[in-house]
């Protein structure tokens, strides 16, 4: 299926009584994937603004929630005071120590996890949760730890992640080139 096909069916697919209440046939809570060529970032990124323009949450019933993590990596740095101070860490001692420091801050090997316990925290109670900003986001967040760590914290609501690269159903490739570790419990958005 063509790429701008698969765009245009992204509205009715959310919008299904199946896809919101968010369970498998085996009871499995359901995540989804939609992956892309990372050369169309900007027109995903157009989409995703065109679809929570169109989302009207009272008559919908639920509401379109966008968890960019570049962003919220950003700004959990800027609150804690730390942001200037990696860009001086880059320089003096080299991106490794900063990516480390930055995983630390996050705590992103922990079940305090920073950024999961707020995507969770901060979902309503009928939500569509769209993660992006996984490209921009590498290699600090890798998309694998996000999908596995919120899976344990949310499940009430489906989520899905705009993923800039490949998703064969077992594996992620960040770009079509960076292979992350398997993720095999997410399905495709649109087939």
């Amino acid at each position: 299926m063509e790429f701008q096909e698969r765009l245009d069916q992204i509205w009715d697919r959310i919008t299904d009584a199946d896809f919101l209440a968010n369970r498998g046939v085996a009871g499995e809570v359901r995540y989804y994937i939609f992956d892309y060529e990372p050369g169309d970032e900007l027109v995903v990124r157009e989409k995703i603004r065109s679809l929570r323009r169109q989302n009207h949450p009272e008559t919908d019933g639920f509401e379109i929630v966008e968890f960019d993590l570049y962003k919220m990596v950003i700004g959990i740095l800027q609150e804690k005071g730390y942001l200037d101070k990696c860009m001086k860490y880059e320089e003096a001692r080299g991106m490794e120590y900063v990516y480390t420091a930055v995983s630390k801050t996050l705590r992103l090997t922990t079940d305090q996890n920073l950024l999961v316990n707020r995507i969770a925290r901060e979902t309503p109670e009928h939500a569509v949760v769209f993660l992006t900003g996984v490209g921009k986001v590498f290699p600090f967040v890798r998309s694998h730890s996000i999908l596995n760590n919120l899976n344990q914290v949310l499940d009430r609501v489906p989520v899905v992640m705009f993923f800039p690269g490949v998703w064969n159903g077992l594996s992620l490739s960040l770009f079509g080139t960076i292979r992350d570790d398997n993720y095999y419990r997410a399905f495709p958005l649109i087939q």
